[in-house]
């Protein structure tokens, strides 16, 4: 244990619902760095230990001037995360599980968010210029008006917008925490989580809600070469690609945004798809234009084929007669799908379709063979990841609330 003296002056803001009243503290003036609100959960570096500022405030009292007594722990010890039980816990800050987290906030429920990474973590991660499919009131969450100069928004007015969500509901989630293990014990859920840094910590709950998304997992080519630094499964910008030989494997939006990014930008395109033509997911704005493309020569497509091995400066693709061809090539995107983490799933008891992979879950509560566990957003659709979106999921949480407090009553 070491000794920590903290000048505090702490004073409560507006309770929005979430039972704990999101605290505003500002160090006293001598020469210390004024701490930030509660709801931006900053992290304290305390002897190579991570806190984050919600935590050291829950565990002593709160006094106009205050002294207190910080456990030390040393680079990737133990950390018990907080004793209080809550009533929902929220395993993912993306659109669907803010969605929940206001639902449970509303009505009442002890809440807290686990986020692996940052806010919409997933939607942060995708292509800086991107547009959405849908449009902007179909993205609404919490009945707040999603304002855009743009019929179809933006990734950064999307980002921008979520990020207003949270800050107006004040929902606690922790950054940086990826959720490790999900177990029940006489009806109360022990979840395991692991921070940046190594530590662990755990919180319980009597009712835990994943939405965790399918985006951190791509579906693997399973080829040689597929590790090589020039092979990624994640499109970003197409700058860095004029005048190179770029494959792009797939034959859904990804692939077909992505070429057509690509060719736009003067990289030489090479399209690769294992089923004879397009996939019909393709939006009926981008199909045309690519299919252009592709009859016009500007971008070659390889129907009806498949990579087999990735070498530094060519690729082996067979087609469906079996002949084996060699491109030269300097870069791959393999933008095959990506899937929920039914490993995670299975490890928490819940049962999955040996084939579709799709979990078992309730349509009406949104609750899996696992009492007090739910799902929600694309979690639920197994390996068909086309089938549930923002725009459909984001009405899982009232079903999955609804739930919750009718078991209450």
């Amino acid at each position: 244990m070491i000794a920590c003296r903290l000048l505090l002056s702490a004073f409560c803001s507006e309770n929005r619902g979430t039972g704990v009243p999101p605290v505003r503290c500002q160090a006293k003036a001598t020469g210390e760095t004024p701490v930030p609100p509660l709801r931006h959960r900053p992290i304290f570096m305390v002897s190579g230990c991570r806190w984050r500022h919600e935590r050291l405030l829950s565990n002593f009292c709160l006094l106009p001037t205050a002294f207190c007594l910080l456990p030390t722990l040393e680079g990737g010890g133990n950390l018990t995360g907080m004793s209080e039980l809550y009533d929902v816990l929220v395993v993912g800050a993306g659109p669907t599980g803010l969605a929940c987290g206001i639902e449970a906030q509303r009505a009442g429920l002890k809440l807290l968010i686990v986020e692996k990474g940052c806010l919409a973590n997933s939607l942060f991660h995708y292509p800086p210029n991107m547009t959405f499919f849908t449009t902007r009131e179909l993205l609404e969450i919490g009945d707040l008006p999603f304002v855009s100069v743009n019929i179809k928004p933006t990734r950064a007015e999307a980002l921008e917008y979520y990020r207003r969500v949270a800050a107006y509901y004040h929902l606690p989630i922790h950054y940086e925490e990826r959720v490790t293990r999900v177990g029940q014990e006489n009806g109360v859920f022990t979840v395991g989580a692991e921070l940046r840094g190594g530590q662990r910590c755990q919180y319980h709950s009597h009712n835990v809600v994943l939405a965790t998304g399918y985006y951190d997992l791509p579906n693997l080519m399973n080829v040689p070469g597929e590790d090589l630094l020039k092979v990624s499964h994640y499109y970003q910008e197409p700058h860095q690609f004029f005048g190179r030989r770029v494959a792009v494997v797939g034959g859904g939006n990804s692939a077909a945004i992505a070429a057509l990014d690509l060719y736009r930008h003067e990289a030489e395109v090479t399209l690769v798809v294992r089923e004879r033509e397009l996939s019909r997911h393709i939006k009926y704005w981008i199909r045309p234009d690519l299919e252009n493309r592709i009859k016009e020569g500007s971008i070659r497509a390889m129907f009806g084929s498949i990579v087999t091995e990735i070498t530094n400066d060519r690729i082996s693709v067979r087609n469906s007669d079996g002949e084996t061809l060699g491109v030269q090539n300097d870069f791959v995107f393999a933008l095959t799908g990506y899937h929920p983490d039914f490993d995670f799933l299975r490890g928490a008891g819940v049962r999955t379709d040996p084939i579709t992979c799709r979990p078992e879950c309730s349509t009406e509560s949104r609750e899996t063979n696992v009492p007090g566990l739910y799902l929600a957003g694309v979690i639920i659709a197994g390996m068909d990841t086309n089938e549930i979106f923002i725009e459909n999921g984001r009405f899982h949480g009232k079903q999955i609330v609804d739930d919750i407090r009718r078991k209450r009553k």
